[in-house]
């Protein structure tokens, strides 16, 4: 179990309107004494239930707006040629 020191919850929002919702924790690669080796994990997806209630406990959340346009579908359809 983390505290609300070591963890947090992050919100991504797309122009879209689609939201996802992660979790990250501070993680150690040497030892907790030394503060240099402390990073943040890799974000894990997680659901909209859980962030809110995490939110409205008091830990740490961010709400990223991403404004990455979506994708441009291309056709990769061959025209039959005679």
């Amino acid at each position: 179990m983390h505290s609300r020191q070591t963890v947090r919850y992050i919100c991504e929002e797309y122009v879209s309107g689609n939201c996802y919702y992660y979790k990250s924790e501070i993680i150690t690669h040497d030892n907790w004494k030394n503060l240099d080796s402390l990073s943040w994990s890799r974000p894990r997806p997680i659901s909209e239930k859980t962030f809110l209630k995490q939110k409205k406990a008091g830990y740490q959340t961010e709400h990223k707006f991403i404004k990455k346009e979506p994708a441009v579908v291309v056709s990769l359809h061959k025209a039959k040629t005679v």
